[in-house]
């Protein structure tokens, strides 16, 4: 077990701190935040201590600082927990710039500390799964597919949008670490990518919270159409939207040379996955629920608006195979070089999106291994 302090009391935070309800090896003993109210409240919800953020980076009894502030935060805080000599975890993505997660890496291996990023969804029953089904070419080597994540935007269902419509948010960032991360675990590295970007409105209104009906300014693209082409030769598909109502098609769709997949919401943990296999079959479900990452356990409302009844919410997963990773002196799974792909994915796609251009991938990385059943029974409660 590592004792773990976490920088940023947000929405979020609920999440992680019910990882230790999940995960044996977990234990957050302290957290801060730069708002010292928020802090305090989260300290006393939890019964932890509160302390300021300098004060957590000094604390000697933590082990590891789970950076969960805001994305645009995520540089400047990891550097100064890698400084500080404490392994980091941080939320997605790595960082809103390619340069400076390139940075947070190389530091992280000189002071051979540990750097863990989410998501770490794609460990879950769903991603494993369908992984499983692949990897025993169920579907044949796969030639393309799409995705897709659509709403209307975080004004919706947050008090305090302005960051996801600033530079630095956008639904590039914010779900494509979800959606690239799952196709690397299935697929491998991406190659190159070609994508369109468009800004539909210059304001939002706030829908809820203290400023409702109020306007705020939209300065960045909020829908983005992109194909990328992957290092085994298959080329997908993907839209990513803060401008649509409502839609009804699957989250992730693979077309292999013997069938067809649905890969079920990389956002979530659970299932089910869904076979074709021959021309006009019917579609074949495979439940999760018996996957030890799988099972339903959110069945009522949270104060996270994603989280929904009936579905599976292990987050922590990433972070708790972390901690047994350094306690084994292994490689984790959401590792820094995956982090890192992922973010040169997404800035390439916007650069793409902005200069009207093809453009190669900077960086190349390993698909993460499998995470097998008997591995994640040794983590668990």
């Amino acid at each position: 077990m590592k004792n773990v302090g976490l920088i940023g009391c947000g929405n979020i935070a609920e999440t992680y701190f019910r990882a230790q309800e999940y995960f044996n090896n977990i234990n957050i003993i302290a957290c801060a935040d730069i708002n010292s109210e928020a802090s305090k409240k989260c300290a006393k919800e939890f019964n932890i201590n509160a302390q300021s953020v300098e004060e957590i980076l000094l604390n000697p009894e933590v082990d590891i600082i789970l950076n969960i502030t805001i994305p645009q935060a995520h540089y400047e805080v990891s550097k100064k927990i890698l400084e500080k000599g404490k392994h980091v975890y941080s939320e997605k993505p790595m960082s809103v710039k390619y340069d400076h997660a390139k940075e947070l890496l190389k530091i992280s291996k000189e002071k051979s500390l540990y750097f863990g990023n989410a998501p770490d969804t794609f460990l879950g029953g769903g991603g494993q799964l369908s992984r499983e089904l692949i990897d025993k070419g169920e579907i044949g080597e796969i030639l393309t597919g799409n995705f897709i994540f659509a709403f209307p935007g975080m004004q919706t269902c947050h008090p305090n949008p302005e960051s996801w419509f600033q530079q630095g948010g956008g639904p590039v960032i914010d779900m494509g670490p979800y959606f690239f991360t799952a196709l690397v675990n299935l697929l491998g590295p991406a190659k190159n990518v070609r994508a369109r970007g468009t800004k539909f409105f210059n304001n939002r209104i706030f829908d809820i919270g203290p400023k409702k009906g109020k306007k705020f300014n939209v300065d960045i693209p909020t829908s983005y159409m992109l194909d990328v082409e992957f290092h085994n030769g298959a080329v997908i598909q993907g839209f990513l939207s803060f401008d649509v109502n409502n839609h009804s098609r699957n989250h992730m769709e693979l077309y292999g040379t013997k069938g067809s997949i649905i890969v079920p919401d990389p956002n979530m943990f659970g299932g089910p996955v869904s076979l074709s296999k021959e021309l006009g079959s019917d579609w074949k479900n495979y439940s999760v629920e018996n996957k030890p990452l799988g099972k339903t356990n959110i069945f009522s409302q949270s104060s996270r608006s994603n989280e929904a009844p009936q579905q599976s919410n292990y987050r922590g997963a990433g972070l708790s195979e972390m901690i047994n990773a350094i306690e084994n002196k292994k490689l984790h799974r959401c590792n820094g070089e995956l982090a890192l792909h992922v973010i040169d994915i997404i800035e390439t796609t916007m650069i793409s999106a902005t200069n009207k251009q093809e453009l190669k991938m900077r960086t190349i990385c390993s698909k993460p291994e499998p995470f097998l059943d008997s591995e994640i029974k040794k983590i668990l409660k």
